[in-house]
């Protein structure tokens, strides 16, 4: 639309604006046409039609238009005409055509007149209004010759009008004034030709303006004027003045004849001038620049009492496009006001001219007036970041250094501040996945950390798990219905390439370009939108012309410009390497984002400050764009400021690259899409004398602000809405038009960190509000082509030079916390309700996806049942399910429930919604009571509580962001009924839960309503609450009203939640409101009665009244703990089933079996009741009809679980009245169960399957909600809550069991809570929540926790399926791989003073007392000195390959020198080698294994460095005697146990502790030396003649990350690792010194010199590389976790700085320590092939253990064997460990070293009380063997294998948990033995058969005295009734 926009601005610049209405601008004519036949020719062709008739006049044109059969080639071109800035087409109207006689009353020609009308009709679709000529030349063939020409032309013009006026409001009566007279009939004239024309032309005026003249409407004749004047005499102009609405002219002009508008201005004086047609003959200025003649016209026409309104463009079309037109009208309004100077005539218009004019003259209230409209419907609504801004993980994996970490790291930034971990997005994918989720954007923008994914910027450095981060990053986006906006480079270039140069350097354009091709070809399958470059100028600016980013580099002049042009080149290579090679296939967008501030000049009636404006933007914006958008080049604003500033200083001061002609071409075009990001305006004035080398100076303009704009936290930002608009224009303008769509890319404001109110960031919200609403005029009324709003940015981050000060973020980023935790912040919340709305709308409804869950079905009425017996038949659940073992009990398991399973959330309204008072609220019982100081614990109340009356979209957000399919919460009674009945409703509370309901149904969430939790109406509860009856048809008042109200959305509905709360708490403890405690015996029971009819009655309204209309269901919630009883007799069973009936039957039975009572309650109760002599039974009976009118009112059973109790019978007192003692029962808790912060509830997960069980075999198996399910934790943070998710963890997956293994039919999970809320008594100080709230902070701030993102993933993958890592995987292990058993000498062979052995420092330490458990010592152990044969036996029979086994130095060396060598302790081994060697099974012999001689240990031990050589000379006595036999050796084991379980802790030999912050490095120090010189000398010496391998064996725990998403963490589980086994490996394996962690960690908590001992260079040469193996043992993992120590503290701990956890999912063992963790064995070892260059390695102990005796059948052994050898087998087969070998631990049971003999680790059990001391096969031992056999796990699909055998069946838990044994077994009493102990078995049975005898005589003497008892009850049930 630039021409008319320029036309417009050249008319009216000129003027003074004296008495003109400025509403011009909007008024002017920009007139197009004729349709000429050529045109009309061309527009068909391209329409298709290819056989036209070739037309030469404009009959016969028109004959054409009104005879073809269509019209549809107008309508496009009509269309383009108005997009260019055409307001008005002529049309000239064939008299002919029309009136084919010249007479109207003789048949006018209808077909024509109707063909007209649709042309006319075109253009008014269009919007081009219609200038129409009623006569130009050719009059009709037969006009009537009687009549004169002027009656005949008014007749001809009345039809006109009458038949066209409602489609025209402009007219002409004649054009082309001298062919029209030479036409006319000379024989009829009876006046000159033209006054014949004058006449003419007043009387068709006259008719027009008498009866047809519609507002606006105007006539007019256009006038000839050329070069000599005007055509028609002044006189003829004379004549018709008057008749003149506006002077039309006919100009010819050949740019010579200025002096010829004077002559004729006093002919138009006072008029409008519509230069209805004109041509420039002759005027080679209009070949030039057309605009500078039209500038020259307008200027000599218009004067002060002359306008031309309008003017003929047709000419024009090609030149340019036409709205700069109406900008520059805009111009003159501010130009014409007095106090401003005008602005001399402008010679040449630009887009900038065009688009400041367009808004100059809005008034502030136009300006600034809030447009309520929606964006179109594919509008995309994201959020952004930049990966250095918030990844962190600086050096995580891999990755490279960039120039912002180095930048950071010399000290650039805010407070030294660095972005290593920034927001650690790098750990956090799903936490921020979850709150783009609550935002419910549909676009993320990210950019990817070029030295992330190749750290040297190379392809040659590619690191693959910087793709994976990204891969997971994208994919998950897309899961979530997120469009991944994609960044190719952020700013952060690998410092490597910077090394180089940079983008100084243009060699860095083909390492650009091949990592943007590696990215599409990785990403681009998925990611369909990039960006190249995120705000080049940001680049050149800031980093290589001011220095303010890294770089640093400071040369405006030269450097900026530099880069820019390498930039560019960049660009365009990139984008042209997908244009060729990829957008075929991948079908994406590449684009780039500009950065650009609006320029308004500082003083608009200064050309001077216009021009600098523009220069301004040409410099800032089109430095970038004008090359890509418009030619290739940069524009020639930029060049010639250049130039001319080089000119006009002394020296040049800028040097502009110059494209090639080729380049421009490459370049120019090069993007899909312009990219915006936009923050702030300026205000620009003209700079231009200085010739100082700055940005600034070279582009001429100075920026300033104006005082009224508000400031923000940036000193470059301010607040300037409008300036948005305003640049979307010039861009559409200069850049894109139609053909090329913008996106913004980035719109935000920051804040800083005055204040401490992050979260109530109201000025970002308001900035949101009027900075996109600009965005939406620029759309709506601008119609520029903008497709997205990104919002800068997702999350506070690391903002450069600044560092964390200031904050951009939706959402807030507690920095100072490792978690680094976010938290929504209020413009979140906004933004989220924006994007929902799509703008804003005028008024807006939520719109809801669907009403209720398709699967959902409406069950049938559940069946009656029989009442339950004493004790009921659910006690099977108990038989079943208490024999369990623990690993029976706790084995995980693997699945996934239904799609059609309901996940959610739950809360209560009186917990979270606050407003106690508001709008209407009447107080409920709960805020009387917590109004009442002590009730509640610190006085908390819940008058505000989580606010969530107020935080409908916050609470949506959240829910939105968990991914939950249904949300329960509660309806408050007063807050609908405020005094609790139905003539008091409160609108305003109804509004509330309307708005939440269709909140919940627009994010596709199940709203599920609990119509009463617990906040009954404090009127009500005057009337006596729940003990008067009266409250049954109130509270079915009250549901029916919500019914009503919200059942046409709400059907899933909840009487009342967990009622035995009210009836037991309320009426009977009285700790909850009411307050109730003086009839515990009765009232309770009377209340449940109350209950459980009002409960019925509500029911059966809903399924008479709404349940066939609202198809709902409807129950109640039941909360109920299991019992577990304590043990399996009878009696416990009974109490134990007893209290399930009391607790959850009460209200159960009556409602799911038969409408009466449990038996077990009106047994006791009834029983009791008669003992405390009263007259009836204290529990209330039901009248039959009572009982068929309850029984049954429940669709569903829904379960609240919580905790369980390990049950008893107790014996209780009869008084006082109880409901508590009537049951009869005494409750434990077990103390190994995880506690929470609630007293007695804690978490016991197996508890919840066997609950469901119990409901299952109770009340036939309904369908089953578990509506409640949480923990509760003391803190007042818990973020990273790590327990609860344990809690999750374990839960879910035992109901998981329930479902899949035991055929409970469970429909859904509800969590407790959404977020932390108001916990009754409790106050605020138990957090249930998924969410933080922040009590404290009086917007209550939700924050998610680490489980609501563990919670979102679970539902994501609907349950737990099996991890794919965790497969189990068929295969073999290498050929030759070595299977062995292993044992240790002081553990097994005993002999502790035999044939001359020494005292080792285990025989001192044993002997001590309380050192070993139960004062246990190896003086026996298993006796291997004297059963060598035995052990071979053992050996031989598990078909191992290897043995490996230790020596004992004092066996061999009593005083630990070679002083006395002990030939009898020698010979032992020397005959267990043969024996091996015989077997042929090779040994594998450790040297030492602990038992250090108590002779060295009294001269200081590992201490003293001296025994670096005693260890030496040992070691070459064993490789003298045994080294020709032996031929793997192992110097150490586990040297970490030596120097810090030994040295440090002091808990093993020889128990050392005083010294833990120095006696272990010293010991580890002397041991690493001493294994130096071991290997060094068989190395040098042994080694070329026995040819054995050495090395020495490191234990190592496997660490993960107690929270996987924190840096912390991750760094805490790798220091773990390392001072674990990288104290030890690390000098051996790589460099001969400990790793830098060691040294710095110990070195900052030393007081001055280190107290890690150092090694010589010399003698890190000599440790370096002493291996040929690595021997691993490896047992279990932890979870760790960053703990600082005080600094006070001097311990191997403290240095580390880890405190470590176990997983509560993972299966124990008998050793506490551990935890069955197969997945950390495959990481070890993955770790050890990274970590030290993939050594070989054996595993040289992997083992577990039991404790105490419990048989031979050792299935968890088994499991545990197979997975964790499966998993090296993994090691091997997918991650090419060099794995040679692999050994259990241990051959046999032994002494366990300080834990004595409690925990077995064998494979054989070791009977320790019989002398013998027999070695017995578990079956473990024969599972080993089998794997053994087959050298792995063949693949059973393959077909059999010979080495296959029965294996029992481990690893999945089923529902009666039982693992047969491969061995022959005899099924005694349940129990399997071996068939050895046959014998025993059948003694055991004589045994047993005698006491039954005894029993059945004990039987029948107490079955007596229970005959009489029975008749005694019968007898009083009689009388009652």
């Amino acid at each position: 639309m630039a021409l008319t926009c320029k036309v417009v601005l050249l008319v009216l610049i000129p003027l003074h604006c004296v008495g003109e209405d400025w509403d011009l601008a909007k008024r002017f004519v920009a007139v197009a046409g004729p349709l000429t036949d050529e045109l009309v020719s061309n527009l068909h062709l391209e329409s298709g039609h290819v056989q036209e008739p070739t037309f030469h006049s404009r009959t016969t044109q028109t004959q054409y238009l009104c005879h073809w059969p269509t019209l549809s080639s107008l309508p496009p071109y009509f269309a383009q005409l108005h997009a260019r800035g055409v307001t008005h087409f002529k049309i000239f109207l064939p008299w002919s055509l029309i009136m084919p006689v010249g007479n109207a009353q003789k048949n006018p020609n209808e077909t024509n007149v109707e063909c007209y009308r649709q042309l006319l009709k075109t253009l008014r679709a269009a919007n081009l209004k219609s200038v129409l000529i009623l006569h130009q030349k050719h009059l009709p063939t037969s006009l009537d010759q009687s009549r004169t020409f002027t009656d005949l032309f008014a007749e001809y013009a009345d039809f006109v009008f009458r038949s066209f006026g409602d489609l025209v409001d402009t007219w002409l009566t004649f054009s082309n004034l001298p062919e029209t007279a030479e036409g006319l009939p000379q024989d009829n004239l009876l006046s000159p030709p033209l006054q014949t024309l004058a006449s003419a032309h007043r009387r068709a005026y006259k008719i027009y303006h008498e009866k047809y003249s519609s507002e606006g409407g105007k006539v007019s004749i256009a006038l000839d004027i050329t070069d000599t004047g005007l055509v028609p005499p002044e006189s003829f102009l004379a004549s018709i003045s008057d008749t003149l609405d506006f002077v039309s002219l006919n100009l010819q002009y050949n740019c010579k004849g200025e002096v010829l508008f004077q002559k004729i201005q006093h002919i138009m004086k006072n008029m409008e001038v519509l230069l209805f047609t004109l041509k420039f003959p002759e005027c080679s200025s209009m070949q030039e620049d057309p605009f500078v003649t039209l500038a020259s016209i307008f200027s000599a026409i218009n004067n002060d009492q002359v306008l031309t309104i309008g003017c003929d463009v047709q000419e024009l079309l090609d030149s340019s496009s036409i709205h700069q037109v109406r900008f520059y009208t805009k111009i003159l309004a501010s130009l014409q006001k007095p106090k401003e100077t005008i602005i001399p005539a402008v010679t040449h218009l630009s887009s900038y001219i065009e688009t400041w004019g367009k808004f100059a003259n809005q008034s502030e209230l136009e300006r600034d007036s809030f447009l309520y409209d929606v964006f179109p419907d594919d509008f995309l609504w994201g959020a952004s970041t930049g990966s250095f801004n918030i990844e962190g993980g600086w050096e995580e994996n891999g990755k490279g250094e960039s120039i912002w970490d180095t930048f950071g790291h010399q000290g650039h930034v805010h407070m030294n501040q660095t972005a290593d971990v920034a927001c650690d997005s790098y750990h956090k994918i799903d936490y921020d996945i979850y709150l783009l989720r609550g935002l419910q954007t549909n676009i993320y923008k990210f950019s990817l950390s070029w030295p992330r994914i190749f750290p040297n910027g190379n392809r040659n450095s590619l690191n693959p798990k910087g793709v994976d981060y990204y891969n997971k990053l994208i994919d998950s986006l897309l899961e979530s219905h997120v469009e991944p906006m994609v960044t190719l480079f952020h700013w952060d270039l690998p410092q490597a390439l910077q090394d180089l140069g940079g983008w100084q350097n243009e060699s860095i354009i083909s390492a650009f370009v091949d990592y943007a091709s590696f990215c599409f070809a990785t990403f681009g399958d998925r990611v369909k939108l990039w960006i190249t470059f995120h705000e080049p100028w940001v680049i050149s600016y800031a980093g290589y012309s001011t220095g303010q980013h890294p770089p640093g580099i400071a040369d405006p002049g030269m450097a900026s410009y530099q880069v820019a042009h390498v930039i560019l080149k960049a660009h365009a290579e990139a984008w042209h390497v997908y244009d060729n090679q990829y957008r075929s296939k991948q079908h994406g967008q590449v684009g780039i984002v500009l950065n650009s501030d609006w320029a308004e000049p500082k003083s608009p009636g200064n050309l001077e400050d216009v021009r600098a404006a523009e220069r301004y933007l040409h410099f800032m914006l089109g430095w970038f764009a004008h090359p890509i958008f418009v030619n290739g080049d940069y524009s020639d604003i930029l060049k010639s400021q250049i130039q001319q500033k080089n000119q006009q200083c002394s020296t040049p001061i800028a040097n502009l690259p110059v494209f090639s002609d080729k380049e421009k071409l490459f370049i120019n075009g090069t993007a899909d899409f312009f990219g915006l990001s936009h923050y702030t305006s300026w205000l620009i004035s003209d700079a231009s004398a200085n010739c100082t080398v700055s940005y600034e100076n070279i582009g001429g303009f100075s920026r300033d602000v104006d005082p009224s704009w508000t400031q923000t936290a940036s000193p470059w930002i301010s607040v300037v809405p409008w300036g948005l608009r305003r640049l979307l224009n010039f861009v559409s303008q200069e850049y894109t038009g139609r053909r090329i769509p913008i996106y913004i890319g980035g719109n935000g404001v920051p804040t800083d960190n005055d204040g401490g109110d992050f979260i109530n960031d109201t000025k970002r919200l308001d900035n949101f509000r009027l900075y996109i609403n600009e965005a939406l005029k620029a759309v709506k009324v601008d119609g520029i082509d903008v497709r997205s709003y990104i919002a800068r940015s997702l999350l506070d981050g690391f903002e450069g030079p600044a560092g964390y000060s200031k904050k951009f973020g939706l959402h807030h980023v507690n920095f100072e916390d490792a978690s680094r935790q976010r938290t929504p912040k209020k413009s979140a919340y906004f933004f989220s309700t924006v994007i929902e709305n799509n703008g804003f709308p005028t008024t807006f409804k939520r719109k809801y996806i669907q009403p209720f869950r398709k699967n959902m079905s409406i069950p049938a009425r559940l069946p009656g049942l029989p009442a339950s017996e004493v004790p009921s038949k659910a006690k099977v659940v108990m038989e079943k399910f208490s024999r369990q073992t623990d690993f029976e009990r706790d084995l995980y398991f693997y699945g996934t429930v239904p799609n059609y399973f309901l996940w959610g959330v739950s809360t209560s309204a009186f917990q979270i919604e606050g407003g106690w008072n508001a709008d209407g609220k009447g107080p409920s019982i709960w805020d009387n009571f917590s109004h009442v100081p002590g009730n509640i614990n610190n006085n908390d109340t819940a008058d505000v509580a989580c606010d969530s009356y107020n935080k409908v979209d916050e609470d949506i957000y959240l829910l939105r962001a968990l991914r939950v399919n249904t949300y329960r919460f509660s309806l408050s009674w007063p807050r609908i009924f405020p005094n609790g009945r139905n003539h008091s409703i409160n609108s305003y509370g109804v509004d509330y839960y309307n708005r939440l309901i269709d909140g919940l149904l627009t994010a596709n969430i199940t709203p599920m309503v609990t119509l009463h939790h617990w906040d009954l109406p404090q009127v009500l509860q005057d009337i006596g609450g729940w003990e008067n009856l009266i409250l049954v048809e109130l509270f079915n008042s009250f549901s029916d009203f919500c019914f009503q109200t919200f059942g046409d959305r709400v059907k899933f509905w909840i009487t009342f939640n967990e009622p035995v709360m009210i009836s037991w708490l309320g009426y009977g403890e009285g700790v909850f409101p009411p307050n109730m405690k003086d009839d515990p015996g009765y009232t309770p029971y009377k209340v449940t009665h109350t209950i459980l009819k009002a409960h019925a009655r509500v029911y059966h309204t809903y399924d008479q009244k709404y349940r066939e209309s609202q198809k709902g269901v409807i129950s109640l919630s039941l909360n109920i703990d299991w019992a577990e009883p304590k043990t399996l007799d009878p009696w416990n069973v009974e109490a134990a089933d007893r209290y399930l009936q009391f607790m959850g039957g009460w209200f159960a039975h009556p409602i799911f079996k038969n409408g009466d009572y449990p038996e077990a309650m009106k047994w006791k109760v009834g029983n009791r009741s008669e003992l405390q002599k009263l007259p009836s039974s204290r529990l209330p009976v039901f009248t039959e009809e009572e009982k068929q009118y309850i029984r049954g009112t429940a669709d569903v059973f829904c379960l609240n679980y919580y905790t369980s109790k390990i049950t008893k019978h107790k014996t209780t007192r009869l008084n006082p009245h109880s409901y508590e003692h009537d049951q009869e029962c005494e409750l434990e808790n077990d103390p190994s169960w995880p506690t929470s912060a609630m007293a007695g509830m804690r978490a016991v997960s197996w508890g919840l399957r066997r609950l469901l069980n119990w409901i299952k075999e109770e009340y036939g198996n309904p369908p089953i909600y578990i509506t409640e399910n949480g923990v509760g934790i003391k803190t007042k943070s818990d973020v990273d809550d790590t327990s609860r998710i344990f809690y999750y963890k374990t839960h879910i997956d035992e109901a998981l069991k329930a479902y899949k293994l035991d055929g409970v039919d469970l429909r859904g999970y509800v969590a407790w809570s959404l977020m932390d809320n108001f916990e009754w008594l409790n106050g605020y100080d138990p957090r249930f929540g998924l969410h933080q709230v922040d009590f404290n902070n009086p917007n209550r701030p939700r924050t998610p926790k680490r489980s609501a993102i563990y919670y979102a993933e679970l539902i994501r993958k609907n349950g737990i399926p099996l991890p794919k890592e965790e497969e189990f995987l068929y295969g073999e292990f290498p050929k030759h791989f070595s299977w062995s058993v292993a044992s240790a000498a002081y553990q097994v062979e005993g002999a502790w003073r035999t044939d001359g052995k020494g005292l080792s420092i285990w025989d001192q330490f044993a002997h001590t007392p309380l050192k070993i458990s139960n004062d246990e010592n190896g003086d026996v152990a298993c006796d291997s000195y004297h059963k060598l044969e035995a052990d071979l036996a053992i050996l031989k029979n598990i078909k191992v390959t290897h043995y490996r086994f230790s020596i004992s130095w004092p066996r061999i060396l009593p005083d630990g020198t070679t002083k006395y060598i002990n030939e009898a302790g020698l010979s032992y081994y020397e005959r267990l080698v043969d024996g091996l060697l015989a077997a042929n099974i090779q040994p594998q012999v450790t040297i030492y294994h602990w038992d250090l001689p108590q002779a060295l240990q009294n001269v200081g031990g590992w201490e003293n460095e001296t025994i670096v050589q005693r260890f030496k000379e040992y070691a070459e006595l064993l490789f003298q005697r045994l080294g020709d036999k032996v031929k793997f050796w192992i110097t150490l084991n586990e040297p970490y146990n030596i120097a810090n379980i030994g040295y440090g802790y002091g808990v093993a030999a020889p128990g050392i502790s005083s010294r833990p912050g120095r006696a272990p490095y010293i010991v580890g120090h002397n041991l690493i030396k001493a294994h130096a010189e071991v290997w060094h000398i068989y190395n040098e010496t042994y080694r070329p003649k026995q040819k054995g391998l050495i090395s020495l064996t490191i234990s190592v725990e496997w660490a993960e990350p107690r929270n996987p998403y924190k840096q912390e963490d991750l760094d805490a589980a790798r220091r773990y690792v390392q001072f674990f086994a990288g104290w030890f490996a690390h000098p051996v394996f790589k460099n001969g010194d400990y790793s830098e962690v060691m040294k710095r960690r110990i070195q900052e908590r030393s007081q001055g010199q280190t107290r890690l001992p150092e090694f010589t260079e010399d003698e890190k040469q000599r440790i370096k590389g002493t291996f040929d193996f690595f021997g691993l043992n490896y047992y279990t993992t932890v979870l760790a976790s960053n703990l600082n120590y005080p600094a006070f503290i001097s311990s191997y701990d403290a240095d580390r700085g880890v405190a470590s956890i176990a997983d509560r999912s993972w299966l124990g063992s008998g050793s506490f320590w551990l935890k069955v963790t197969p997945f950390g064995f495959r990481k070890v070892l993955k770790w050890i092939k990274e970590e030290y260059d993939n050594p070989p390695i054996y595993v040289t102990e992997n083992g577990i253990s039991e404790r105490g005796d419990v048989g031979f059948n050792d299935t968890w052994r088994t499991h545990y064997l197979k997975s964790y050898i499966d998993e090296a087998l993994k090691g091997v087969v997918l991650d090419g460990v060099d794995l040679r070998g692999y050994t259990v631990w241990s051959l046999m049971d032994n002494l366990e070293w300080a834990v004595g003999f409690a925990e077995r680790f064998g494979l054989h059990y070791t009977n320790y009380t019989h002398p013998a001391l027999p070695r017995i096969p578990k079956e473990s031992s024969k599972f080993y063997t089998s794997v053994i056999q087959c050298n792995g796990f063949p693949d059973p699909a393959t077909g059999p294998h010979l080495c296959l055998e029965s294996q029992p069946k481990v690893g999945t838990p089923t529902s009666t948990p039982t693992y047969t044994a491969t061995a022959e077994k005899v099924n005694f009493l349940g129990l399997e033995l071996a068939s050895s102990d046959t014998k025993v078995a059948l003694y055991v049975l004589f045994v047993l058969l005698l006491i039954a005898t005894v029993g059945l005589v004990l039987f029948s003497y107490a079955y007596r005295r229970m005959t009489k008892k029975v008749h005694k009850k019968t007898a009083l049930e009689l009388s009652k009734m």
